[in-house]
């Protein structure tokens, strides 16, 4: 995916709220998106400070769960979805590292979206991991356009 197409789909991902209750709806609406796909993922929908929701679904994998926690660790730390960060990176011959960032912490692999509120910023970020990285990004997409349509 190109950097332009990344920020104009995270232009167009912002909700008008987002609580606990809300985190529990998404999560499920990935869930179900996955299961019904047959997707062996992990599913996490984290704050800065705590999990809102996780999911292990068969076939997924220990280490899915640590790269769930470094993606969302990277968006939350650039308020940017993990693959826009990893792309920018690429396209500069850049790495984590250039921003003091250990690689056993962050990842900028895609699968991270933020969630981010009208008015308010990122508030969470909704993580995929156990696909290929545009794969992971793309079902984080598809269950946010449709957790958005039903606000």
């Amino acid at each position: 995916m190109e950097i332009a197409e990344l920020e104009a789909e995270a232009a167009a991902l912002v909700l008008g709220q987002f609580a606990e209750t809300d985190a529990l709806r998404l999560g499920q609406i990935l869930t179900d998106l996955a299961l019904n796909a047959g997707l062996p993922v992990v599913i996490d929908i984290r704050t800065s400070d705590r999990t809102l929701f996780h999911a292990a679904l068969p076939g997924s994998a220990p280490l899915n769960d640590l790269w769930a926690r470094r993606k969302s660790n990277t968006t939350l730390r650039f308020q940017e979805a993990s693959l826009l960060v990893g792309t920018r990176h690429r396209a500069k011959g850049e790495t984590l590292a250039k921003h003091g960032l250990d690689s056993a912490e962050f990842a900028d692999h895609g699968g991270a979206v933020p969630i981010r509120v009208r008015g308010v910023g990122v508030v969470a970020v909704a993580t995929v991991s156990g696909l290929p990285q545009v794969e992971d990004h793309q079902l984080v997409v598809r269950g946010l356009r449709q957790f958005l349509n039903m606000q």
